[in-house]
Parts: C-alpha cells; structure tokens; sequence
C-alpha cells in the first residue's frame, strides 16, 4: 500500500463511519436531543466531559445529567436555584462528580453571562493554526471561578502537552458540517481545518499501525505529528479521519501484521 492507496483506504472507512447509525453507539446522541444552539453545546460539553471509559456509562451518565437539568440545559445553566444545584451533589462518572458537575454549571453560567459563551471562549484566535491556545485560554476563563483543584483535572489543556481528546471531540462535534447528520456545524468562528483529531487509545493504536503516528505517548506532541499527516490527506477537513481511525479500533477486528506501507 502506497500513500494514495491509504488516503483511499481511510476516505473509505471514514465514508462508511460518518453516519447517522453511528449516533446509536456513541455519546454524541445526547447533543442530539436539542435543536436550539445553546442547548446543543452545553450538553455537548458536558457529555463530552465525561466521555471516557464505556461508552454504555457514558450515555447513561450523560442522559443523567440532562434529566438533573430537566432536559433544559441553558435554561438551568442561567437561572438554577441552589436547591437545585445542591440536587447534583450525588452525580457521579468515575472520578467526575457532583462536586464537579456543580462547579461545571456554576462556570458555564458565568461564561454565558460574562464572555459571550461557549463558541466565543474556544474563539480568541480565530486564524490559530489548531486550537491548543484557544483551548489553554478557555481553561484559564473555565477556573476563574473560586473551585475545589481536583475539578482541573477535568479540562484538559495542550499547553501542558495534554492531548485534550475529550475537547477536540467537543469541537468537531460543534465545527464539522452536519451533512452526514452527525456533527452539529453549529460553530462558525472556527474552521474545520483548525481541528485535530481526538487521539485516544484507540486512534492512537491505529495511527501507529498504519504508520501515520511514530511518537508512542497520546500527548500534544503527538496531536501535532498527527495533523502534520491528516492534513496533507485533506487540508480542509482533516478530522473527518477521526472516523476511520476510531471506527476501525472499536468496530472492527483491524489487522495489520501484514501491513506494509512504501513511501
């Protein structure tokens, strides 16, 4: 296999991934209860939030969150009262809990009140090459709050070399045109070529084996040699890959022992 036939190969597998039965499996069908934008995102980045471990939990926990949130999210983020705040104390997804989840509300309210919301605050550098400083800015704004520190451990940030997966999911989800009824194209002071991929254990192990990742650690670093690839395969759209590379780790018995790639 040559460099155009594993482009081929991965337009391929991204094609047959990006569709509307993909959402029966994966967390992105909680944002997909909503039509109105606020509501869309909010839930998006909650769920998204807690989006590691079993994808069973995930959709489960996050169904929770939006029942404690009567299924109107940025009305609750906006105008919650502290009974109601206090009725998230017992949420709990691995090591996220209702601790968290309070401060999560308690931080969105304020960067719908105070910063324009969620689209503005990923948006300082609308030319950035990728998101990684528009990700560490949203941090900074995300615990300007007074907090407990274990919620940091909660928002990723590139600029400590973290890979951010949880949140580079959460932007493709918003950024990404919903042609194929998956993504939302919600976002429009972001463009799709900024995006990176989401790099978890399984892209990772992926991008390893066809030869598309040599860095062994899922960090920054690897985010970056990563993109160098996507992008040279679609400049415009080079996250739309997070389909094939996740769909053929989770969805397929991927077998490439006999793999061999000529440049």
């Amino acid at each position: 296999m040559n460099i155009k036939e594993l482009k081929e190969f991965l337009d391929e597998k991204a094609a047959l991934y990006e569709q509307a039965h993909f959402l029966e499996n994966d967390p992105i069908q909680i944002p997909h209860l909503f039509e109105k934008k606020e509501d869309v995102e909010i839930s998006g980045f909650l769920v998204a939030s807690i989006a590691w471990g079993n994808r069973v939990s995930i959709i489960k926990n996050g169904k929770r969150m939006m029942e404690l949130m009567d299924y109107d999210p940025h009305s609750f983020i906006l105008h919650h009262s502290k009974k109601e705040l206090k009725n998230l104390k017992p949420f709990v997804h691995r090591t996220f809990n209702g601790t968290d989840f309070i401060y999560f509300v308690q931080s969105l309210q304020n960067i719908y009140l105070n910063h324009g919301g969620l689209e503005k605050t990923f948006s300082k550098d609308c030319q950035a090459e990728r998101m990684g400083n528009n990700i560490h800015h949203f941090k900074k704004l995300f615990f300007e709050l007074p907090h407990h520190f274990r919620t940091e451990k909660h928002v990723s940030d590139p600029v400590k070399n973290s890979a951010a997966k949880r949140i580079n999911m959460f932007l493709r989800w918003m950024v990404r045109p919903s042609t194929k009824k998956v993504d939302f194209g919600i976002w429009t002071q972001i463009k799709t070529k900024q995006l990176s991929c989401p790099l978890d254990v399984h892209t990772g192990n992926i991008a390893r084996s066809l030869q598309l990742l040599k860095r062994k650690q899922n960090d920054w670093k690897a985010v970056i040699e990563l993109d160098f690839v996507l992008r040279s395969f679609d400049s415009i759209d080079p996250v739309k890959y997070d389909f094939a590379l996740f769909g053929l780790g989770v969805n397929e018995d991927f077998n490439t022992k006999d793999f061999t790639l000529k440049l």
